[in-house]
């Protein structure tokens, strides 16, 4: 319906693209849907969206003037697809949502997002373009056939759209979700031969993940993707949190996210040591000043070592020095016994000796 020229603004001394409307006569409506895309894009001042600068009528044909894109648009052919890297695709996925929620806030619905409206300059930059001819898809005074979009705008329409619902900023994420899918894989997520069966295909079935494609996405990229792709609206992400996402880089992240190289494990606690067994007490032991006996039964909070048993049989390990006493203390205890046993023994013989002496005496 129209051209695009490269030409020079002689006012403000700079490169502009002039979009020039040719078919006034054979489509009536045409002048219209030229004057909204005009004013549509007026209202929208976005890094991510192809800027207007003036419009007017020349020799009897209205034109646009819109920012120069130094590039060429995302758009292919079925024999020689487009097929980026998901670091690419990432980064069109950011830009193009950054255009589309700057659109949404301003009340406007793209309607109709595909690769051929999706600039990328030489900077890499992604622009947004062609906001009026995409209104006219919905214009209830024509149907799709009749503009002959079905077929082209129809590998990206999403399914309320293809119920006859109306157009929503979540019609404009699906549209969104499938020319990524293109862009990733080299074909939109559903083809068919006819127009009514590509458009059942939207409504019942479901895309094919990437991954399955040979496509190499981590699980968080896949994922989110196949959430623009959800069949109600109300399930796929606004096109802010789109940017967001991909502007953050969290479609890097693999699940489950893996630890971070280098970093310490985290501290394992202990279960508190559990108290030692009461036993009934002794009396305490006067023990010379040494080393303490070793500790060889009741439960210990350190790492023990297993003593192997000799001959055959386990030695029966001595006593703990809490309970009887140290060892040390208990040769003191047998020293002092010995003597007073002694002594008593002595003290009998010398009573039988004396009580002999005696008899004999008064005998």
């Amino acid at each position: 319906m129209g051209e695009v020229w490269q030409a020079t603004d002689e006012v403000l001394g700079r490169s502009v693209a002039v979009k020039l409307m040719l078919a006034q006569s054979t489509d009536p409506s045409g002048a219209d849907r030229f004057r909204l895309e005009a004013q549509t894009a007026a209202r929208l001042s976005h890094p991510h969206v192809v800027g207007v600068f003036d419009f007017g009528t020349w020799d009897g044909k209205l034109f646009l003037v819109m920012e120069l894109v130094e590039g060429d648009s995302l758009g292919s052919t079925p024999a020689h697809p487009l097929v980026l890297p998901a670091e690419r695709v990432a980064v069109v996925a950011a830009h193009a949502a950054a255009g589309l929620a700057a659109a949404h806030r301003q009340g406007v619905v793209h309607r109709d997002i595909k690769p051929g409206n999706l600039l990328m300059d030489a900077e890499g930059t992604v622009k947004l373009a062609d906001f009026g001819i995409a209104r006219f898809v919905d214009d209830p005074s024509a149907g799709l056939t009749t503009t002959g979009q079905i077929v082209g705008t129809g590998l990206y329409l999403a399914p309320e759209r293809a119920l006859g619902k109306p157009a929503s900023p979540a019609s404009d994420v699906y549209s969104l979700g499938c020319v990524l899918y293109q862009l990733l894989t080299g074909h939109p997520p559903f083809r068919a031969d006819t127009a009514t069966a590509l458009l059942y295909q939207h409504i019942d079935s479901a895309p094919t993940p990437p991954s399955r494609l040979g496509v190499v996405l981590t699980p968080a990229f896949e994922a989110y993707l196949l959430s623009l792709l959800a069949k109600q609206p109300e399930q796929r992400p606004p096109a802010q949190a789109i940017a967001d996402w991909f502007g953050s880089g969290a479609w890097r992240e693999y699940a489950p996210r893996p630890a971070t190289a280098g970093a310490m494990p985290a501290p394992v606690h202990a279960p508190p040591a559990q108290a030692a067994p009461r036993t009934a007490p002794h009396p305490p032991a006067r023990t010379a000043p040494g080393p303490a006996a070793p500790r060889t039964s009741g439960p210990s909070s350190g790492p023990t070592a297993a003593v192997p048993a000799t001959g055959g049989s386990r030695r029966r390990a001595p006593e703990r020095a809490g309970s009887s006493g140290s060892t040390g203390g208990a040769l003191a205890e047998l020293s002092r016994r010995r003597p007073r046993k002694t002594a008593a023994v002595a003290g009998i013989v010398a009573f039988v000796v004396f009580l002999f002496i005696g008899m004999a005496w008064l005998s």
